[in-house]
């Protein structure tokens, strides 16, 4: 029952702990203290290191950890033509009372639409050049650029009609995936946490008060995810993974999965979907009802916001409670997000992040053989 493509048994979100030196280097970067080249000898050296120990772990799926970015998002979306980041105030705040993400907030200032070659393809060249495994991408949602900012983010002098940003968006991401495509990827992510956001009653309110219908959102986003991955080439595999917010082990929403789960699992065109399942904020297994027999759903049932390790048998439990909804044989294992959404991380050591992943590799064998 183990799989040979992808999303694996034992599988991965994407982002992993940023080591010490890889720290250091950026931090003198922004400092000026080191030009972009010293920079990026930098990040190689640690990239390569961190496929080795995924490869010595025995994970199928690898992935550059997230090394070169700031953030899972806004990092890609900023090199999308025609939109930039700037400073502002942030709209949707984390649950600790500590600090926030950077302030960084993005926008449109043209239309979308035209492609300008992404950066991250070459990131995911030197991945895949030094992997023997499966080489996987990930890349934020194309929701990210509407949900946390709305009209905010979108110029009615650019875009009179929100229908025709949406549709220009879907077709920017689908150049950006079709070049992926081209330079050899064929495992591609999006990480959407939006659909999850819209299961929180507070955040369903916080889209209410600025005049969007946050029933018909799920069906807008899965118009735009549907055009970013529209003919594809048959080899490649496209998850999704939904996450209710990850910094410094806090988070933004609650709720489970129920308000959006029929559009999520029949209307949007993805593989596999990546499950945050670690807690009781999630909801229970019963939305898995409506899974469709040719999709997976990859549990997240080890968390990535404490170093505690869950109970082994605690986990095969739920496994076998989520395949009361669909087949064992859809199922795989994961942690429930990146280990570091953002560069700060969250609160444990990379000793039990290592430890958790390689926990998730051996009861993926015990359960699926």
């Amino acid at each position: 029952m183990q799989r040979l493509k992808p999303p694996f048994r034992a599988d991965h979100v994407g982002s992993l702990l940023r080591p010490v030196p890889l720290r250091e280097a950026r931090e003198k970067f922004a400092r000026g203290e080191i030009a972009a080249d010293a920079l990026r000898e930098v990040e190689d050296r640690e990239i390569e290191a961190v496929i080795g120990k995924q490869e010595a772990i025995g994970l199928h799926a690898i992935t550059d950890g997230e090394f070169r970015r700031v953030s899972w998002n806004y990092d890609f979306l900023e090199q999308l033509h025609n939109v930039e980041s700037y400073i502002g105030e942030r709209k949707i705040k984390f649950s600790h009372s500590g600090p926030q993400p950077r302030s960084i907030l993005l926008r449109v200032v043209g239309k979308l639409g035209g492609y300008k070659p992404h950066p991250m393809i070459a990131d995911f060249e030197f991945l895949r050049a030094h992997t023997r495994e499966t080489a996987k991408v990930t890349i934020p949602s194309p929701s990210s650029l509407h949900f946390r900012y709305g009209r905010d983010a979108v110029p009615e002098s650019i875009y009179p009609s929100m229908a025709d940003f949406y549709r220009d968006l879907g077709q920017s991401y689908r150049r950006v995936v079709h070049a992926f495509a081209a330079a050899g990827c064929r495992y591609l992510q999006l990480d959407e946490v939006n659909l999850a956001y819209l299961c929180d009653p507070s955040l369903r309110e916080h889209v209410a008060a600025r005049g969007e219908d946050p029933d018909t959102l799920p069906q807008v986003y899965a118009g735009m995810i549907n055009a970013a991955i529209a003919d594809i080439p048959s080899d490649m595999t496209i998850t999704m993974h939904l996450c209710r917010g990850n910094f410094r082990s806090s988070f933004v929403a609650s709720g489970g999965y129920e308000p959006v789960a029929e559009t999520l699992f029949n209307a949007i065109n993805v593989h596999g979907y990546f499950m945050e399942y670690d807690s009781d904020r999630a909801g229970g297994f019963e939305p898995l009802r409506f899974v469709p027999k040719t999709k997976t759903v990859v549990l997240g049932l080890v968390t990535s916001k404490n170093g505690a390790l869950e109970s082994r048998d605690d986990i095969k439990r739920r496994i076998d409670q989520a395949a009361k909804y669909v087949p064992l044989d859809q199922l795989c294992l994961s942690p429930q997000c990146g280990f570091a959404s953002t560069e700060e991380g969250n609160v444990l050591s990379e000793d039990e992040q290592w430890a958790k992943l390689r926990m998730i590799v051996e009861i993926a064998e015990e359960v699926w053989g």
